[in-house]
């Protein structure tokens, strides 16, 4: 149902280029995820390492995945560890360093991948929405796996973050060791992340989409806040920002003035004037994916 209903909005939006294979890959703890991987024809231009959001998984990204392999990219796109098509532990991440560590291993992998096939084209990482916050904090622990780093949307600051209530009960739960207690994620309006009807009908019905995370969830994106806003001036690689013009849920204000900060020289910033959050869904994607690639294509070896 779930694919019966994406390729649909596809074809209304635009027809997808190619489909990828979907694989695994399993982490130094034992656990088993999935992806998604688009290979393009000939060698390589280069290979994106690619983040969903909290709610989202690899497979709301088909169509932009597809136009960067078209354009001569490798593109991997991970689900999180309980999400997506990855079902155990559903909506759980027992430490911060657990989710980097995934980062990190997957990054390894494929930069394992690049010297053997295309050994002079750059990796890059890409993080949008929540999955933006956690590229910030790897680009910026281990910046040597990475040669650019892509925000769509980023997670950085939000209008949906945790009061002073809300950490205070975080806390009490964490001291009765209620880590797998689910907590709903306060994203349930399909409307916070696309203007489209049948985008919104699609995010609606999608039945591998994440509703609830545990509260050892929430300690670890916590955490990773902390580590997100110490995070600037470890980020010296190219990077890039794309921000959505209606914009429900990113305070785009507070985001740009932290992408501002960051150590890089090489700073590119877009912002989608009538776009809402998923610019994935929006009538006018074609523009953003067009303004990546070219980025993309400047784009050369930092390490």
């Amino acid at each position: 149902m779930t694919r019966t209903v994406l390729h649909r909005i596809t074809q209304e939006l635009g027809p997808a280029l190619s489909e990828p294979t979907i694989e695994q890959f399993v982490t130094s703890d034992g656990y088993r995820h999935h992806c998604r991987r688009w290979v393009p024809a000939g060698k390589p231009k280069g290979f994106v390492l690619c983040l969903h959001g909290i709610q989202s998984h690899s497979g709301w990204y088909e169509y932009s995945s597809g136009k960067l392999r078209d354009a001569g990219y490798e593109v991997v796109f991970v689900d999180r560890r309980g999400s997506g098509l990855n079902q155990p532990e559903r909506g759980h991440a027992r430490h911060h360093d657990r989710l980097i560590n995934d980062v990190v291993q997957a990054l390894e992998d494929l930069r394992i991948r690049r010297n053997e096939i295309a050994p002079t084209v750059p990796v890059t990482l890409l993080g949008l929405s929540w999955g933006g916050k956690l590229a910030s904090v790897v680009a910026a622990r281990r910046q040597e796996l990475i040669d650019g780093l892509v925000l769509l949307y980023p997670g950085i600051r939000s209008h949906f973050e945790a009061s002073i209530l809300d950490n205070v009960k975080l806390s009490l739960a964490r001291e009765a060791e209620l880590f797998e207690k689910l907590i709903p994620i306060p994203l349930d309006d399909p409307e916070l992340f696309t203007g489209v009807p049948e985008s919104q009908a699609f995010i609606r019905n999608d039945n591998l989409s994440l509703r609830d995370v545990t509260v050892s969830f929430l300690l670890a994106n916590r955490e990773l806040d902390t580590l997100t806003q110490a995070a600037p001036p470890e980020i010296r690689c190219p990077a890039i920002m794309m921000l959505a013009g209606k914009d429900r849920i990113i305070d785009n204000p507070a985001t740009t003035k932290w992408y501002n900060s960051l150590a890089s020289q090489e700073r590119a910033l877009f912002e989608y004037t009538n776009a809402c959050h998923t610019l994935e869904f929006e009538l006018d994607r074609d523009q953003w994916i067009r303004d990546l690639t070219d980025w993309l294509d400047g784009l050369r070896l930092t390490t």
